[in-house]
């Protein structure tokens, strides 16, 4: 599955759009490397995904074309969360 599409299902990131944008401007990474929109994803892969001073690390759970909103926090497990310091 499409990086942006898995943010979009996983409602990690509301709108494909914009986890495209995200993706291009170099602030998701797939297992360490950083991944373009158009990267795959599948189960096990870990996702660190930055959102202004906050970092958030995910493994993916599972792969769904389509979810119900309280069903889209299944499809993976927060490692961690950091709060990045202001320089």
């Amino acid at each position: 599955m499409r990086l942006d599409k898995f943010l979009k299902v996983s409602r990690l990131i509301k709108r494909r759009t914009l986890a495209k944008e995200v993706a291009d401007q170099g602030r998701i990474s797939i297992n360490g490397v950083p991944a373009k929109a158009s990267s795959n994803v599948k189960i096990g892969d870990e996702l660190t995904v930055r959102f202004g001073q906050k970092l958030i690390t995910v493994q993916i759970e599972d792969l769904k074309e389509t979810t119900k909103k309280e069903d889209s926090a299944s499809l993976y497990r927060i490692v961690k969360e950091e709060k990045l310091s202001e320089s």
